[in-house]
């Protein structure tokens, strides 16, 4: 099972999103770096996959005008790909 974790209080832009993607999923030097890219990625997983999004006040805020569409993009890659699960940890959860 694979975890990306995007963590607000460490991530502080969408190229610090991407790059954990990147990193995470082994992604092709190819790889578009935009949102659409990534969830053609996400809806190709084999591997169970978690994406936990925590510190989300923080995560909105490096994420910018992009937050609901990278949060609407991840709803729907796992609608679309029942391996893939996204899980939110609210500011101040432990995630118990």
């Amino acid at each position: 099972m694979t975890e990306i974790i995007l963590d607000g209080s460490a991530v502080k832009n969408m190229d610090d999103v991407h790059n954990i993607f990147i990193n995470a999923l082994s992604l092709p030097s190819w790889y578009g770096r935009n949102l659409d890219a990534l969830y053609d990625c996400l809806t190709c997983i084999t591997e169970e996959t978690t994406v936990t999004l925590m510190n989300l006040s923080l995560l909105e805020a490096a994420a910018g005008a992009k937050w609901p569409a990278l949060l609407r993009m991840l709803y729907d890659a796992a609608e679309e790909n029942h391996r893939v699960t996204v899980r939110e940890i609210n500011d101040g959860d432990k995630g118990e």
